[in-house]
């Protein structure tokens, strides 16, 4: 299953070259990550998930420039790979265009006192489950 999200492009993420700046993505990644742990999850009366965690990776592949600002971009999120305490979120950027860009973020849970690497706990493994493609 994928979680999907709209990220609605702002004249602010474009850049001098008349298309949305790389660094832009990474927001858009954050954003929807956020939905996809935390807001939609309050939206449903659910507890939200991943309070301390870090993004120990980002790889980004940017296949189709988006020239415009001021339309909705589809996320697709969903987790290709569950650790002991890390997991792989995958993300599909796309619009009526076509895909825009495909990356990944490797996200390492993290205790809250000691600023180290926790085992995901049952609750965390039940909603990466869920959205878990091989």
């Amino acid at each position: 299953m994928r979680h999907h999200g709209k990220i609605h492009v702002r004249w602010d993420d474009m850049d001098a070259f008349g298309h949305v700046n790389n660094a832009s993505y990474l927001t858009f990644m954050q954003e929807v990550r956020a939905d996809f742990t935390w807001y939609s999850r309050i939206a449903r009366g659910l507890k939200p998930l991943f309070k301390e965690m870090v993004v120990a990776r980002t790889e980004i592949d940017y296949l189709e420039p988006i020239m415009e600002g001021g339309f909705e971009l589809d996320v697709d999120v969903w987790v290709s790979k569950i650790g002991n305490s890390s997991f792989v979120v995958q993300y599909e950027m796309k619009s009526k265009a076509g895909i825009h860009a495909k990356a990944m973020t490797v996200q390492v849970a993290v205790d809250a006192e000691s600023k180290r690497s926790r085992p995901l706990d049952d609750e965390e493994l039940e909603l990466l489950n869920e959205y878990l493609e091989a």
